[in-house]
């Protein structure tokens, strides 16, 4: 929570109980949170706006952009607008002040919708990655089987299939041990 507001930070901790959003930091500034940001990973960040030493924007921008973190901005109803210009290409959440409890949580359920779609999409990310990296390890023990024992690339892609068979370990283990040996 980066807020400079006793009244907001009190009402956000009616709302995001400790019990269920656990551990929950408060600072009252932007640098202040990009301290906290950059020491730890956060699901969720909310931002009431303005705040002391800057406006938030740009921190809430930076937030999305470069962590896997879910943000809410909380802005004037003067500077609504421009600040949906800015911050919605960047998938910012925005809500427009002053805002209800009611209407709080019902932001709050939104917010953790949001962080479990990223999470699947982060599972997802991962397993693309390792089978990716699999692939380009068992590419590379076919190259080496090739140019070391003189294999045609179906026989050497045929060996580390039949090994990783016959000794119920992975493609990517036989090739790791083919690399060891040959590489």
């Amino acid at each position: 929570m980066v807020s400079a507001s006793e009244k907001i930070n009190q009402a956000l901790t009616e709302i995001f109980v400790p019990s269920v959003y656990s551990p929950l930091q408060y600072v009252s500034g932007v640098s202040a949170a990009k301290r906290a940001v950059a020491e730890r990973d956060f699901d969720f960040v909310l931002i009431n706006s303005p705040l002391p030493d800057d406006s938030g924007l740009q921190f809430a921008i930076d937030t999305v952009t470069s962590y896997n973190t879910v943000v809410l901005f909380l802005a004037r109803a003067e500077e609504y607008s421009l600040v949906f210009e800015k911050l919605a290409p960047h998938g910012v959440f925005l809500m427009q002040k002053p805002v209800s409890k009611s209407t709080l949580l019902l932001a709050s359920e939104w917010l953790v919708s949001a962080r479990e779609r990223i999470r699947r999409s982060e599972k997802k990310t991962l397993s693309i990655e390792e089978k990716m990296n699999e692939i380009r390890l068992v590419n590379r023990a076919k190259w080496l089987l090739i140019s070391e024992l003189k294999m045609t690339e179906p026989d050497a892609h045929r060996y580390i299939e039949k090994q990783a068979m016959d000794r119920c370990i992975s493609k990517q283990s036989v090739a790791e041990e083919i690399i060891k040996t040959y590489g």
